[in-house]
């Protein structure tokens, strides 16, 4: 298995835990905004650790890039309150379903006409066919 794929795996498993562990912090301070802040406050730390380990940042961090990447942090913030909130009331399992089949509808129309500085990857049949598959198979593990 190639490293970023390993790297992605990883990534992939930490979703469902940290969306459990944030949807539980939010039932004990009876604030899923208050969990989001703490999850983003730590998040920020971690973020800014790696940073100046392994690129310190250059003098136009917030200037390198148009406007509209920035709006990745807003999704973000929507992603993570969400779940917070929805998680203690739908299940970590079913919130996760639909964010999954989110990712997969979104990833595929990034790939298909190379949205925001992507390279297009055209979906043919046969990757059609395997999307329907993934999910079908995440449906059928949701029953």
């Amino acid at each position: 298995m190639p490293p970023y794929a390993v790297l992605a795996l990883i990534a992939g498993i930490g979703i469902p835990v940290m969306a459990a562990m944030n949807s539980n912090l939010g039932e004990r301070l009876s604030s899923p905004a208050a969990a989001s802040l703490i999850l983003f406050c730590v998040g920020a730390a971690s973020s800014l650790i790696v940073l100046f380990i392994f690129n310190p940042p250059a003098k136009n961090l917030f200037s390198a890039a148009p406007p509209i990447y920035y709006f990745g942090g807003v999704l973000v913030a929507f992603y993570i309150l969400s779940i917070t909130w929805i998680a203690p009331r739908f299940g970590v399992g079913n919130a996760i379903f639909f964010v999954l089949l989110g990712q997969i509808i979104s990833a595929t129309a990034i790939d298909h006409f190379g949205l925001f500085g992507m390279p297009a990857v055209a979906v043919e049949t046969r990757r059609i066919f395997g999307i329907v598959l993934m999910a079908a198979g995440v449906f059928m593990a949701r029953i």
